[in-house]
């Protein structure tokens, strides 16, 4: 099944997770993990993201942000490659650090910021990396020190935190830090990384469908956390901004369908479309599928071409005749 893509978007809360490639250690020693903060707090400020909590692991990162005037994607390549750069010419190493995708996820802010500032922070303790709460309140290298004024990051939001708590800064933190250890006996918490309720095979019009009719066929959606009206919101909204081509291939067409489709129209076989032809209805029906893979399912002439086995000149004079005889003949692509 291929991937889907992030849901991103700005002033959105997000958890992401950045693994290393094969479980592999992306700190090596303290001086890595003061690099990866330096170059967190340089990519972070000027983006207007706001980072809520954060723990370094051996082999993986736990962030939470608020979105601001960039991307998520934007981010985290220039973090994750300015990294990567250093951390290989400080070791004589080549290839990829990290897994290729990291893992982002939309949170509803309630009942879930709060509950993930816990877990990622009680992540080192989970880990084994530190013996108790009393270590986690010292330790450099997750936001919970901060949260208890033992250090400062000026990259981390700890206000907003705290506010949710109480109203005097010490107490809050008092607070907070009573929350924390109440999460200790909870352990790893897998209901928070993700999965948040509700998608169906079927995009988002299908779960609400099923929602209605009681239907149990619903399957997580690894890029959401929460309630189900939440999940669902978001799913319409991301289906709403996608672009044409990931409409049409949402729909289910492919390159597959798109020559039946041309093929039908013009009464040819779906096969002729790719064998060498001159004559007149098969190199019609291949410009038709010429001009429908290119424009219509976003695909490169370069890939066409090597499907086709034409050259991708031949391909882009194809996708203008096409266009051409769809649009005189008033062919469309949806409409079988």
């Amino acid at each position: 099944m291929p991937r889907q893509g992030r849901i991103d978007a700005p002033n959105a809360l997000q958890h992401v997770i950045v693994r290393g490639i094969e479980r592999q250690r992306i700190f090596r020693d303290d001086a890595d993990r003061v690099a990866f903060l330096t170059r967190l707090g340089r990519v972070l400020q000027p983006s207007g993201t706001v980072c809520y909590a954060w723990s370094l692991m051996p082999n993986h990162v736990h962030l939470l942000l608020r979105t601001g005037r960039v991307s998520l994607a934007t981010l985290m390549r220039r973090l994750l490659t300015g990294y990567a750069v250093t951390f290989n010419h400080r070791y004589r190493r080549h290839g990829p650090l990290f897994q290729n995708r990291y893992k982002s996820i939309l949170c509803q802010e309630e009942p879930y910021l709060l509950e993930l500032v816990r877990y990622i922070h009680l992540n080192p303790l989970r880990g084994k990396l530190i013996d108790g709460l009393d270590q986690l309140d010292r330790y450099p290298y997750a936001g919970h020190s901060a949260l208890l004024g033992r250090r400062s990051y000026v990259w981390q939001d700890t206000s907003a935190v705290l506010g949710h708590f109480a109203a005097r800064r010490r107490a809050a933190q008092r607070a907070y830090r009573d929350f924390v250890e109440a999460g200790i006996p909870l352990g790893r918490r897998p209901e928070l990384v993700g999965g948040g309720l509700i998608r169906s095979l079927g995009g988002w019009a299908e779960a609400v469908k099923s929602l209605r009719q009681g239907t149990p066929r619903l399957k997580g959606d690894e890029r959401i956390l929460g309630e189900s009206g939440f999940v669902l919101e978001v799913l319409k909204a991301s289906e709403e901004s996608l672009k044409p081509q990931e409409q049409m291939r949402r729909q289910g067409y492919d390159v597959d369908r798109v020559a039946h489709r041309a093929a039908t129209l013009f009464g040819v076989e779906v096969e002729s479309l790719f064998t060498p032809s001159k004559r007149s209805p098969q190199m019609s029906a291949r410009s038709v599928f010429c001009f429908w893979a290119v424009r219509e399912l976003g695909l490169s002439a370069s890939a066409i071409a090597r499907i086709l086995k034409l050259t991708q000149p031949a391909v882009s004079i194809a996708v203008r005749r096409g266009e051409a005889i769809a649009t005189a003949r008033g062919f469309q692509l949806v409409g079988e």
